[in-house]
């Protein structure tokens, strides 16, 4: 009951293996070589057995013996992705995380029971082992001469269908096990994004950058305009937030004397879902003492050209059929001159949320009535001036009320230093030149709160234990916050957010539409 007709006759082939003899599901295999491995070992030694040139006929190529194998046999293991039957023969497809090989299963080698068994209740997408010699058949193809096959795993889900293969978008988000199963280059992502995250992490380690751990539980969230997620503690009986950044705990750490710091963690947001935005994502925040925003500007341009020649070998990407050259120098470019070239409104014109509201408008922004200033300005940033940034380029200088945690400009106290690059029309970080004054950033506290009052419920509550840690002294320091998931986006060609995360935040599924809900009523 609950399932289907072919996981119904699949697990009845459970049952006849069992009945033979053969667990199908057994506590070990005994592979030996990786397809790769299998591979390169018969490619060496069928090199070896190639002519010398002196033994070579004038003009002749060097052809190895017909008869190339392997001395020893090989045991291989993975997901048996097909199958052809040939009267006596059966050729088939092992996949394992490393690569592919056939097959090659002869009745007269691994018994009549053997081969038998092979056709009748081994089906595609189990996962098994092959044992044997590896040669090349007559039509040039690299196959283990198989002796001896075991099942490792009997799946009772037939894996996609290959040609086709998983294509609804809903179904590969929520079964992504199947996903990978179906589609190599989905595979392919996840691949170049692990190998950028151990990029970013080389780089920073060699700059002498400490990687570090701070609390995904905290007492009181900050580092950012979002809202949090929100939980208690019954033990402590207390209210802890999901971290919507860890940039304050980082910021204790330099005050305590570490001087270069790193965290590659999981935030959260309780915000909507785009192709940008995910409730649970993934940055790599880092600070360095004694530095501004203009040496962290050169870090970052430096950390992603970096990563970039390391996963991908190039520094000339396509991202979404826009050609992009992530070769340095970066522009840097005002934030203001940026909306006003591209929109005519200078925000610095307009000191009052309505009136500044009224231009936003009239050069086509849709914003909401309502909004306080800050939002408005990052919307005029968001609707007007983002989508044209892509080539990769930093905007710099933003308002004082858009950037609490930033330092002002000596020559321009109603600004900050602080940038954001922007690359595919996407931005990708954020950074500045770290705010270390106490008392000033208690101000920019309170004025968060007045804005909280005023509607935006985004702001950052008041911390007064990070304000104490600012009054032990923290140094001049700068510090930028790098999106791995929007970079992964931009690596692979990858057009959402949910494309680059293994498991994205979905929607439940009520019982009724939910199509494993019956497996919960299926007797074991």
């Amino acid at each position: 009951m609950g399932l289907s007709e072919l996981q119904a006759t699949r697990r009845q082939k459970v049952d006849d293996l069992r009945a033979a003899g053969v667990d199908p599901y057994p506590v070990r295999s005994g592979r030996t070589h990786t397809v790769t491995e299998a591979l390169a070992l018969f490619e060496g030694e069928e090199a070896a057995a190639r002519p010398a040139p002196a033994d070579m006929a004038a003009g002749g190529e060097a052809v190895p013996p017909a008869d190339v194998e392997t001395a020893e046999p090989v045991t291989v293991a993975g997901r048996l992705m097909t199958v052809r039957h040939m009267g006596k023969t059966a050729f088939g497809t092992l996949r394992d995380g490393s690569g592919e090989i056939q097959l090659y299963v002869r009745r007269d080698v691994v018994g009549d029971g053997a081969f038998a068994q092979f056709l009748k209740l081994f089906d595609l997408g189990d996962v098994i082992e092959a044992t044997g010699k590896v040669f090349r058949t007559r039509a040039g193809e690299v196959s283990v001469r198989t002796t001896d096959v075991g099942m490792l795993t009997k799946a009772l889900n037939a894996p996609p269908e290959k040609w086709h293969g998983l294509t609804d978008v809903e179904t590969r988000y929520r079964q992504r096990y199947a996903d990978l199963i179906a589609n190599a280059e989905v595979r392919r992502v996840f691949q170049v994004r692990s190998r950028a995250v151990t990029a970013t992490r080389r780089f920073l380690d060699e700059r002498g950058f400490l990687e570090v751990e701070t609390p995904t539980l905290q007492p009181l969230y900050g580092g950012a305009a979002a809202r949090p997620f929100t939980t208690v503690h019954n033990a402590l009986d207390q209210t802890l937030y999901l971290r919507i950044a860890d940039e304050l705990y980082l910021k204790r750490l330099v005050v305590g004397g570490f001087e270069r710091v790193y965290e590659i963690c999981k935030d959260f947001r309780n915000e909507g879902i785009d192709r940008y935005h995910s409730p649970e994502f993934t940055m790599l925040e880092c600070y360095q003492a004694y530095a501004d925003y203009r040496d962290v500007m050169a870090l970052t341009e430096d950390l992603i050209v970096t990563v970039a020649r390391e996963t991908l070998g190039t520094l000339q990407i396509t991202y979404l059929g826009q050609a992009i050259d992530l070769s340095p120098p970066w522009p840097r470019l005002s934030l203001r001159q940026a909306i006003l070239d591209r929109s005519g409104v200078d925000y610095v014109a307009h000191a009052g949320a309505e009136s500044l509201l009224a231009a936003a408008r009239a050069a086509g922004a849709d914003v909401a009535t309502g909004t306080v200033w800050p939002k408005i300005v990052d919307e005029l940033l968001k609707q007007c001036v983002r989508p044209t940034l892509i080539q990769p380029a930093f905007l710099v200088d933003y308002p004082v009320s858009l950037s609490p945690l930033a330092k002002r400009k000596p020559d321009d106290p109603t600004h900050v230093e602080r940038f954001q690059p922007f690359i595919g029309g996407a931005e990708v970080g954020n950074g500045f030149t770290e705010l270390n004054d106490p008392l000033d950033q208690l101000a920019r506290f309170q004025d968060q709160r007045r804005d909280r009052e005023a509607g935006d419920d985004e702001t950052m509550p008041i911390d007064t234990d990070f304000v104490n840690a600012l009054m032990y002294g923290m140094p001049p320091t700068g510090g930028v916050g790098i999106g791995i998931d929007r970079l992964t986006m931009l690596l692979t060609d990858q057009d959402g957010i949910r494309d680059v995360v293994l498991f994205p935040a979905m929607r439940a599924l009520p019982p009724e539409s939910d199509p494993m809900a019956p497996l919960a009523n299926v007797e074991p």
